[in-house]
């Protein structure tokens, strides 16, 4: 009987060791990743930003403010 946190010896040992070599490259996020990341999410702010602050969207806001603010309780 094995040990669990052993491999098994001859072919499922060596997949084992190249299963262990290939997940270690991919830990996490490379530099140019997180710099494509970092770009789309500041696309989409702006885009939000745009929405919200244009006159229709405030509008909008307002007089739902403005509606629970003068709602009778």
């Amino acid at each position: 009987m094995r040990a669990l946190g052993r491999p098994a010896r001859g072919l499922g040992r060596l997949t084992a060791l190249r299963l262990r070599a290939a997940h270690r490259g991919d830990a996490g996020m490379s530099t140019a990743e997180y710099a494509v990341g970092t770009l789309a999410a500041a696309a989409l702010a702006a885009v939000l930003y745009q929405v919200v602050t244009s006159g229709a969207v405030t509008g909008a806001l307002q007089a739902l403010v403005e509606r629970a603010l003068n709602a009778e309780l």
